[in-house]
């Protein structure tokens, strides 16, 4: 087969399949996936013990889990209504000394009468280092009082802004963005076995050094009472820590063990799981632990084909094409699981080496026996 006449351009592709985990869905509805492309899960909690008092135990990450504009509302009301409160601090010194009826008294601060020139008076305090028109006096103590408590509580907002817009600005998920993973799986014959490959690339020019690569197979269950379970398996991955300064390729043999070793590519279609893959790894620029995910479900597995290659050698560099970072090409494979591709094998020298080593081992322990037997024969001839 011409394999430049077969290629396919998964990226735009999305295919849904009717499985046993489909049963009782409607015609047109799709199958809930365990994990979202993204790297997300759609899961929503009802009744989660505690409820607000997890959120407001860590509320520094509360806040920077959330959104742009509900944490910059955030922000704008902690600063208003922090003024409105020391302004009505303010008031209630003049009012109670008398500022607002006797403008011929020392006042506590200079130039609040009104509760609009406290505001002014409020957020000048907070805002600047240095007063104008309105400046505090030493003629009451407890405005005094007042005004460091504010310059204090100033320094907290402050702080609190900062750091929380640097670390919503340095999230690991927007790093994780520039990772990506390949939109579909394929199966293909590697060095004569069948293997499950996928790729995983770094779209950024400062490279990650090194990272750990991890798969897990997602079952989700409903039993005839109506309960639900999921169960999870780890796949044996070859090369687990990659250098992702060029794209890779992640594999997993199909070999006995594996829980895809008996399925072909008929009845993978028929199989409800989800196929989780991860890659942690710390980013060399800012040393923050990272973390990229998505899932495969058995529409996203493509049997028989291969990603195209899309690193050439330069004289100076190396060249990727990521054009091609999501097409297959169409290759020779066995249209049958492993287990039944290694049925029809014959036995290689490994296999019959691997048979005969029971027969040794007994041969020698009869050898053993028999040495054991003569030496005890040749102790009672001596007796």
């Amino acid at each position: 087969m011409d394999q430049q006449q077969c290629i396919i351009d998964t990226h735009h592709i999305t295919t849904h399949t009717m499985g046993r985990g489909d049963l009782g869905r409607g015609e047109g509805e799709k199958r809930l996936r365990y994990m979202l492309k993204d790297g997300s899960c759609p899961v929503v909690f009802h009744q989660s013990p505690g409820q607000w008092s997890f959120f407001l135990a860590d509320i520094f990450t509360t806040l920077v889990e959330l959104r742009w504009r509900v944490m910059l509302l955030i922000f704008c009301l902690s600063y208003i209504l922090s003024w409105l409160f020391f302004s009505l601090l303010y008031f209630l010194i003049a009012y109670v000394h008398k500022d607002l009826e006797d403008h011929d008294t020392a006042p506590c601060v200079a130039n609040v009468r009104s509760f609009t020139s406290a505001f002014l008076y409020s957020m000048s305090t907070q805002a600047t280092i240095g007063y104008g028109f309105r400046v505090m006096t030493e003629n009451c103590m407890v405005a005094i009082v007042v005004v460091t408590i504010q310059a204090l509580m100033s320094c907290f907002i402050d702080t609190v802004v900062i750091g929380i817009t640097v670390a919503k600005m340095a999230c690991a998920s927007k790093r994780a963005q520039t990772v990506g993973f390949s939109s579909c799986a394929v199966v293909n014959a590697r060095d004569g076995a069948l293997c499950l490959v996928w790729r995983i690339a770094d779209f950024r020019r400062n490279h990650i050094l090194e990272g750990t690569a991890r798969a897990q197979l997602v079952r989700p269950m409903k039993h005839p009472s109506g309960m639900i379970s999921v169960t999870y398996q780890d796949l044996d991955i070859q090369s687990r820590h990659l250098i992702l300064a060029t794209p890779a390729s992640i594999v997993h043999k199909l070999e006995p063990g594996s829980p895809l070793y008996s399925l072909g590519p008929d009845s993978l279609t028929e199989e409800d799981f989800d196929l989780v893959v991860s890659f942690t790894y710390t980013g060399d620029s800012t040393g923050i632990l990272h973390q990229t995910r998505t899932s495969y479900t058995p529409a996203d597995i493509r049997w028989g084909q291969r990603f195209q290659d899309m690193v050439q050698v330069g004289r100076r560099h190396y060249k990727v094409d990521y054009a091609l970072f999501h097409q297959t090409t169409c290759v020779q494979t066995p249209v049958v699981s492993a287990q039944e591709g290694n049925r029809g094998r014959p036995p290689t020298t490994e296999s019959i080496v691997q048979s005969q080593q029971p027969f040794v081992r007994s041969s020698r322990k009869f050898r053993r026996s028999l040495a054991d037997v003569s030496e005890e024969v040749v102790q009672e001839a001596w007796l």
